[in-house]
């Protein structure tokens, strides 16, 4: 047994569950905020209870996400040792602030949410659904910067074999946040519209809550569109960023092995990392070239152009990668469709749309794991980009069967918190909404 393989899929399995749930929480806790502005506007009852329904699946969905997130980062100090000891100078300053300033936030004003809707004015409610929001984007934030900095290294130098900060915002600003911040946070906004879309539909469907639900439809409907369209330019704009630095992932991303010039867009192929060739490839020519920098003749990099022992695996990157772009224009379909629906006025009639809003309610999470797949790795075999190789930042002192018992472990209990997390979101749909809003007090 191989315990850097044990440990990698064991952290990937970890992350993987874990990021089911805060891209729900930060698109949700948005919507919540703006239905909560519009019953602060209104004074009606029908939107109280409406906000009121969503902050408790905000909440159900909330409490497993911070389950699962604290065991991941336990990991960094068992199975990853040598990588701590490596980045720690660095990696701790992102996590430290993300609890500090960001998880204590959204977690306090969560708790504002749910027990104090008869205790605080409608005012001081509708602030605590800001700062659940602000909350859980800064969250994000913080994550995404010391990530982002094990893509794209900056602001440290090397001193007796470690990473120490020279400079706090080369770091935090290094040149992958930024990009990878949008098109995450687009995502989640994304994975929340589909999820109050779809759920919507269901009542819908079943004839049930019906006024609650065109309310929610529309604005997860409208949202979920303008999400999905924004991630045309912010998919783009994180591409060149991948293209400036790290032009060997995106070589992986697009199964390019020759470096050339009017270097064609693949919209399908099987690529083949032996014979250094795609099979059945369906390409735009030049499409490639001019997305990078807007000219067809620049000259992109091929795999070839870098040692064979810094390849990423190249059909789990290219597949996984061109999987996440497909649906992403499956949503923009999807949701321009229901757009165009609902100015017909149409679009409550239509059952086999609403069905089709139903069935596509876990779509954006799977893009998202598909994202981050393609993401992480399409970096290997680097765990920081060019400084420290994967293969270097495993525990010596952990022996692979424990390694594999852990696993073992953390897929059980894991599959246990989503039985959890599933019978409690069901409990409370099949409940619905109250049939008549507490309300806050006066603003």
């Amino acid at each position: 047994m191989d315990p850097v393989l044990l440990a990698r899929i064991l952290f990937a399995v970890t992350v993987g569950f874990h990021f089911i749930f805060p891209p729900l929480t930060i698109g949700m806790s948005w919507l919540i905020f703006w239905h909560m502005t519009r019953y602060k506007r209104s004074g009606d009852e029908e939107d109280g209870r409406l906000v009121r329904f969503w902050v408790k699946l905000f909440a159900i969905t909330f409490g497993i996400g911070v389950a699962t997130g604290i065991t991941m980062e336990f990991q960094f100090g068992t199975n990853w040792a040598d990588y701590s000891r490596f980045v720690g100078d660095i990696f701790g300053a992102p996590l430290a602030a993300e609890g500090i300033f960001a998880f204590f936030l959204e977690s306090t004003f969560v708790g504002v949410l749910l027990f104090g809707w008869n205790r605080f004015s409608t005012r001081t409610l509708w602030i605590a659904s800001l700062l659940v929001a602000i909350g859980a984007t800064l969250s994000a934030f913080w994550i995404i910067v010391a990530n982002s900095w094990m893509q794209t290294p900056a602001g440290y130098h090397i001193v007796d074999g470690r990473a120490e900060l020279t400079g706090f915002f080369a770091a935090v600003f290094n040149p992958s946040t930024i990009p990878r911040y949008l098109h995450t946070i687009d995502a989640c906004l994304t994975s929340g519209a589909f999820f109050m879309l779809g759920i919507s539909a269901w009542y819908l469907l079943k004839n049930r809550h019906a006024d609650f639900a065109k309310k929610s439809f529309k604005v997860a409907l409208v949202a979920g569109f303008v999400a999905a369209a924004l991630q045309l330019p912010l998919g783009h704009y994180h591409a060149v960023q991948v293209t400036n630095t790290q032009p060997e992932k995106l070589a992986a991303f697009e199964g390019l092995f020759e470096t050339q010039t009017r270097a064609p867009l693949l919209l399908f192929g099987i690529p083949d990392a032996e014979e250094g060739t795609v099979h059945a490839a369906v390409a735009i020519p030049g499409l490639l070239s001019f997305l990078t920098s807007g000219d067809f003749d620049t000259e992109v990099q091929g795999l070839n152009d870098f040692p064979r022992d810094e390849w990423p695996p190249i059909g789990l990157t290219f597949f996984t990668f061109h999987l996440m772009f497909l649906m992403g224009i499956f949503f923009i379909g999807l949701t321009g469709l229901g757009v165009f629906l609902l100015l017909k006025r149409r679009v409550f009639v239509s059952r086999w749309f609403l069905w089709l809003a139903v069935l596509s309610l876990p779509l954006p999470l799977v893009a998202n794991e598909l994202g981050w797949i393609s993401a992480e790795v399409g970096r290997q075999p680097w765990i920081v980009y060019h400084l420290f190789k994967t293969s270097e930042a495993i525990s010596s002192s952990v022996p692979a069967w424990q390694v594999l018992f852990s696993l073992i472990m953390f897929v059980i209990i894991y599959g246990l918190l989503f039985a959890v997390w599933i019978f409690l979101l069901r409990r409370e749909i099949r409940r619905g909404p109250e049939e008549r809003a507490a309300g806050g007090g006066e603003a």
